[in-house]
């Protein structure tokens, strides 16, 4: 049914490419109205949205010409939902579904239509992206704001803003009024000066995400049309990771859809809320369920971890929402022994030996690979980088870390920029004698980039000839990896100019802002000369550009929609969870997203020389309760 373009009676549909979906599941796919689906780890929340896609693109239930739009909050979610859609549909059916970020959907608004804002909150065109924190705020409170006129206050009332609850309170917390604030307060004055000095002054407008995020919600308010056009282009909106939902993305999608028949169905897990300091919503389920009239529906099965995994996770679960239902494992436990243990250490070097063993071992007796495990930190991956990677090495395997920086980027973003895995897509054809996973990445990006109409075979064949003469080119310039940054250099840019610069941008428009596109190519020209080492050879580089056989180290942060056959969690201490008093409800879900990427087990490790463990007793507590047991090591 996922190949046939033709129209399938909803009484005959069924789920595409998996057995069977959960009861509650299937009543979200078939749904006609808006919905908030409560969906815990495991719960398979992609594979939801990609059968209600295919529902209604092969139903007709979303009418051609209309579309559907997904908005996710991280770029590699966006990714992997449009690749799930495009698996279970028709070519020409998934062509009709827009997957996203929020911050790309409203920056797509404000490129489109953005010079019909008022000339007061109009940036110019070419416009900057930047990324201001409490420092760049203090900075403008303290020296660039300057003196209110006297209706307003004094420089002492400016001196009193808190420079924390500065963006998230005054600049962006709430909609822009189209004139200005009428009688405005000291810091609605100050937001007011900061709007004005980065739309207007310097030679180019400078705008963070949020501020777009605000700028596109008032283009909306005050542009009919665009808005209109909006709502007849999409007759769905799914909204992936909900609990994560800001004011400002609550805002422009309740400016959007409020009131009209765009049907609205919102995924995601109140438990594994850990953006509230990134400016989330306390709770996004109940304002939209008041708002919209969506009906909550809980998904109850968990297909990610053992039935021992899962009966530890509902008392982390219940610390968090009294009113959790226990989910139920549909997945078998495959090891002996404890499926979580804390272990603890004397010192950070006997803990980095005994880990590196142990995972060897893992590997070894369930026929595992590196990619099957994960160490987490809370935060600061570098720290702990520098004692764990000498002993896995000694131990025969690689340990990376992936928070770690290369050139101006987290390695761990590099790694699913767009233009970074098509240009190891790319290499990879060119080395490869079959190809056919790498060939139709290639093409199937070729052809967005191209524009090249789904029906068009004459195109596709001239756009097929074009790619296979071109690495034929590359691989006899380029037989081996590259020796030196400028030869690193020169092969991401050829890539780069066969993709074709300019389409690049048209197709993914964060490319064209600022110098974003210079710093994801010379990051990836770094990355790639880091990986060929040693003389290596085209094959093992890019593995080692993938980080194929490397087990990878990242933050609880990163960690947030991946999954592992073991978790292995350093540093559960008082040092690393420094933040724990300020808000625990967060700081639990933190620990909760960190426990719920396993599918097998879970190890905690506790080292006292890095400090003690009194201000998070009660995790170890929540551990204690759901029979955790706890292990010294010599």
């Amino acid at each position: 049914m996922a190949m046939s373009s033709r129209r399938v009676h909803p009484e005959d549909w069924k789920p595409v490419g998996v057995n069977a979906l959960e009861t509650n599941a299937l009543e979200v796919v078939r749904s006609t109205e808006n919905r908030s689906v409560i969906a815990g780890p495991g719960a398979g929340k992609t594979e939801l949205l990609a059968q209600r896609a295919a529902y209604l693109l092969q139903t007709g239930a979303s009418p051609a010409p209309r579309r559907i739009l997904a908005i996710s909050f991280k770029r590699d979610a966006a990714t992997n939902l449009a690749t799930r859609v495009r698996q279970r549909c028709h070519r020409d059916h998934a062509e009709r579904f827009d997957s996203m970020t929020f911050d790309a959907f409203a920056k797509g608004l404000i490129d489109r239509f953005g010079q019909a804002l008022p000339e007061r909150w109009r940036p110019r065109p070419d416009y900057e992206i930047i990324f201001p924190g409490d420092r760049d705020y203090r900075e403008f409170l303290s020296r660039q704001v300057g003196v209110p006129p006297a209706s307003v206050g004094t420089h002492a009332d400016i001196q009193a803003i808190s420079v924390k609850a500065f963006e998230r309170r005054h600049l962006v917390g709430s909609p822009l009024p189209v004139d200005d604030w009428q009688h405005p307060t000291p810091a609605q004055w100050a937001a007011s000066r900061f709007w004005q000095i980065s739309l207007h002054d310097g030679k180019k407008s400078v705008l963070s995400f949020p501020m777009i995020g605000r700028l596109a919600e008032i283009l909306l308010r005050v542009n009919p049309m665009a808005t209109h056009a909006l709502r007849l282009t999409y007759s769905h909106l799914f909204m992936d990771e909900f609990q994560d939902t800001t004011h400002i993305q609550y805002d422009l999608v309740r400016t959007v859809f409020l009131g009209t028949d765009t049907v609205i169905t919102a995924v995601g897990d109140n438990k594994q809320q850990i953006m509230r300091w990134a400016m989330a919503m306390d709770d996004p389920f109940t304002a939209f369920e008041g708002d919209f009239r969506a009906t909550r529906t809980p998904l109850y099965n968990n297909y990610r971890s053992s039935k021992e995994l899962v009966r530890i996770q509902h008392v982390l679960a219940q610390a968090l929402d009294a009113r959790a239902v226990a989910p139920v494992s549909m997945t078998a436990g495959s090891i002996a022994g404890d499926s979580c243990l804390i272990l603890n250490f004397s010192t950070p070097e006997i803990e980095a030996r005994r880990l590196a063993d142990f995972v060897v071992g893992e590997m070894k007796t369930h026929a595992l690979g590196p990619r099957d495990f994960v160490l987490l930190v809370r935060q600061k991956a570098s720290n702990y980088a520098g004692v764990l990677e000498p002993a896995f090495l000694a131990a025969g395997i690689s340990l990376r870390n992936e928070a770690g920086m290369i050139g101006s980027i987290i390695l761990q973003d590099l790694l699913v920029e767009d233009l970074s895995q098509l240009i190891v897509a790319v290499l990879r054809l060119t080395i490869t004698a079959r190809a056919g996973r790498h060939w139709t990445r290639c093409m199937e990006a070729l052809i967005a980039l191209r524009g090249v109409a789904p029906d068009d075979e004459v195109a596709q064949a001239r756009l097929s000839q074009e790619l296979d003469a071109y690495v034929r080119k590359l691989s006899v310039s380029h037989p081996n990896p590259p020796r030196s940054k400028a030869v690193s250099r020169s092969i991401v840019d050829d890539i780069l100019k066969f993709i074709g610069r300019e389409k690049l941008i048209v197709v993914h428009p964060a490319y064209g802002q600022g110098d974003w596109l210079e710093k994801v190519l010379d990051s990836a020209a770094e990355h790639l000369l880091a990986s060929s080492v040693d003389d290596v050879q085209w094959p093992s580089a890019l593995d080692g550009y993938e980080g194929i056989h490397a087990i990878p180290l990242m933050t609880i942060h990163k960690s947030k929609g991946l999954e592992y056959h073991s978790v292995v969690f350093i540093g559960l201490d008082d040092g690393a969870w420094w933040s724990f008093s300020n808000d625990q409800i967060e700081a639990t879900a933190g620990f909760f997203v960190a426990f719920t990427r396993a599918k097998q087990r879970v190890v905690f490790t506790y080292c006292a020389q890095r400090g003690t463990r009194t201000k998070i007793a009660t995790l170890y507590q929540l551990l204690k309760t759901a029979g955790v047991n706890s292990v010294n090591v010599a």
